[in-house]
């Protein structure tokens, strides 16, 4: 198991405070939720900020990317820091493409997953992927409730995983 705080709560004016905090807890990855107000309601930041961000720690940055088009972004993500990335599966004409090129540039690659979207629309790309992201809540804003169902659909991810002796990681968000 992988432990990648968030850092969405953080506050902002003490950004390098609050990535030694999470450093020091032992955490493994910092995760940075990425979102452009099209693909959810909420904007939150881009590849500067990232780039800074990756200035500031020795942990590898996730890159959850919540936008449109995210294809036309990996190379400015991954240029800024960003070792992990992830893109929402409605986000991309083909997803296998996507997966190759952040695998081609040494990024680990991961497809995203919301509440409601049926897993049966991602296990076909899962054995390229190396990470599932499956949304306990719907995405663009932090603090929502957990959606209890959605343990269900993590369930039936790892069982197809090993069922598959496939080489992928589950993450919750």
């Amino acid at each position: 198991m992988k432990i990648a705080p968030s850092i969405i709560a953080a506050d902002f004016t003490k950004i390098n405070k609050e990535l030694k905090a999470i450093e020091k807890s032992g955490a493994d990855l910092v995760h940075l939720d990425i979102m452009d107000g099209v693909f959810v309601p909420n904007i939150t930041f881009g590849p500067m900020l990232v780039e800074a961000i990756n200035r500031m720690t020795e942990l590898e940055l996730d890159a959850h990317l919540m936008i449109v088009n995210p294809d036309k972004y990996f190379e400015r993500f991954i240029e800024s820091g960003a070792d992990w990335i992830s893109f929402h599966i409605e986000t991309v004409k083909n997803p296998k493409k996507s997966i190759n090129f952040l695998k081609k540039r040494k990024c680990r690659a991961g497809i995203a997953i919301n509440p409601e979207t049926p897993l049966k629309n991602v296990l076909s790309f899962v054995e390229y992927l190396d990470f599932l992201l499956i949304m306990t809540v719907h995405p663009g804003f932090y603090g929502q409730k957990f959606i209890p169902e959605v343990l269900k659909k993590i369930e039936r991810a790892r069982d197809f995983i090993d069922k598959n002796r496939l080489n992928c990681l589950i993450q919750v968000d």
